[in-house]
């Protein structure tokens, strides 16, 4: 069986019993997520910009992990932790992204589309884009939901909150030093390679993934094993779909150089980098 087939059956199976479990918390999850996407997707038509989706994205987890927490009344502090977790990881990528793309006109992918599908992109993009996005969320956010049945805190907690603050820090110091680096109109056209990025070609993308590994020990600490689907779903996005191919397909095109770095530099787990 392919690996995406796999993945996919993992994921059906996986909602099935979620659904049957936490039917109505879950529901109301969609719900508001769709509502909200719904009024950004208004927006987005208004000022012709579908990129202000990719702001929302850690937004809306932290959305649904309080509302969660809300829905099944976990007032514990392992419960307000966790919550804490995600805010900061959430809020942090929501700020970063919304202070590098906020005046700088829509990201190349939606100008794609956007050409592609002319008149028509702007209710196109609604399904997309934008429920697209959503339905993702929703799903990935399973642990978010299973980790507010337990207030009990366990040695699982405490090794996701260790994957948290080392998949955090790889996030974070990678888009500083990205950041900082594209600051420097000496580097236009260069390629970083220093810091993080001399060990993966996307210390950010790592990051993101070790910090959701470390969302699902919390979910498995509440019993949920069955949604490691969630990590899995994310990790694959990150590396075969939205993250690391997709951008490598433009840098390569755009800068030659990076062929050579593609060649001595991990592509996505940290590595010594390689002597040629």
């Amino acid at each position: 069986m392919k690996p995406i087939l796999f993945l996919l059956l993992l994921i059906m199976v996986s909602l099935g019993v979620f659904l049957f479990i936490h039917q109505q918390p879950f529901n109301i999850g969609i719900g508001v997520i769709i509502s909200i996407l719904t009024l950004l997707w208004l927006l987005s038509v208004v000022i012709k910009d579908a990129s202000i989706i990719d702001i929302f994205w850690g937004i809306g987890f932290v959305i649904l992990a309080w509302l969660y927490r809300y829905l099944l009344k976990n007032e514990s502090d392992r419960s307000l932790i966790f919550c804490i977790l995600v805010s900061i990881w959430g809020l942090r990528l929501g700020l970063y992204l919304a202070a590098r793309n906020l005046g700088k006109g829509e990201d190349y992918r939606y100008q794609v589309w956007r050409k592609q599908y002319g008149d028509n992109f702007w209710w196109i993009s609604f399904f997309r884009v934008f429920l697209l996005q959503g339905f993702l969320m929703w799903i990935i956010a399973a642990p978010l939901l299973i980790v507010q049945t337990t207030a009990e805190l366990t040695w699982l907690d405490v090794l996701g909150i260790v994957l948290w603050i080392i998949g955090f820090a790889f996030e974070a110091i990678g888009d500083w030093q990205l950041s900082n680096f594209k600051k420097n109109p000496d580097n236009k056209g260069k390629i970083l390679d220093t810091g993080l990025w001399k060990y993966t070609r996307h210390p950010n993308y790592f990051g993101d993934t070790v910090v959701w590994w470390g969302f699902f020990c919390f979910a498995l600490s509440a019993g949920g094993w069955w949604t490691v689907f969630s990590p899995i779903l994310m990790t694959f996005l990150l590396m075969k779909v939205s993250g690391v191919v997709m951008l490598e397909k433009t840098l390569v095109i755009t800068k030659p150089q990076y062929q050579d770095y593609i060649n001595r530099t991990s592509s996505f787990f940290p590595m010594p980098p390689k002597q040629l």
